[in-house]
C-alpha cells in the first residue's frame, strides 16, 4: 500500500468502499467520462469601466472603440468639451447617438453639475437597469 493510499484510508476518502456503500459498483473512470472534455468559457471574462475626461474628437474615437469593439462600458465627463469647442461637443453627441442607434450601446446621464457632465455608456451586451 502506498503513501497516498494510506492518506486516503485514514482521511476516509477510500475510493473502494465509496462505490460499494453507494452500489456504483467497481467501475473504472473511462466508464464515467468521456475521451474529450468539452470547457465552458464565457466570452469576456470581465469588463474594464473607463473613466475619461474627452479633451478632444480623437479622444471619442477612442470611447467608440472601448466600446464596440472591446465591449467595455464607458464613464465620460464631456463638460470640457463643453466648455472648450461647442463644435467638438456636438460632435461628440452625435458620436453618442450614433452608438446607441445603430449600435445598440446604452447612455445614462449621471450627473450634470457646473463642473461635470458625467453620463455612463455600455455596449449591447452589458444592460444597464435605471431605478428611480
Amino acid at each position: 500500500m502506498s503513501f497516498t493510499d494510506n492518506l486516503k484510508k485514514s482521511l476516509g476518502f477510500e475510493e473502494d468502499d465509496f462505490g460499494t456503500a453507494y452500489g456504483i459498483g467497481d467501475y473504472g473512470e473511462d466508464e464515467f467520462f468521456e475521451d474529450e472534455f468539452t470547457s465552458i468559457s464565457p466570452e469576456q471574462t470581465f469588463y474594464e469601466i473607463v473613466l475619461i475626461r474627452p479633451k478632444s474628437v480623437d479622444d471619442m474615437d477612442y470611447i467608440f472603440d472601448q466600446i464596440v469593439e472591446e465591449n467595455n462600458p464607458v464613464i465620460l465627463d464631456l463638460k470640457f468639451l463643453e466648455k472648450q469647442s461647442e463644435k467638438d461637443f456636438r460632435q461628440a453627441g452625435e458620436i453618442l447617438k450614433l452608438l446607441r442607434h445603430q449600435y445598440g450601446a446604452e447612455a445614462i446621464l449621471l450627473s450634470q453639475s457646473e463642473d461635470k457632465n458625467l453620463i455612463i455608456v455600455t455596449p449591447s451586451r452589458v444592460k444597464l437597469v435605471r431605478k428611480d
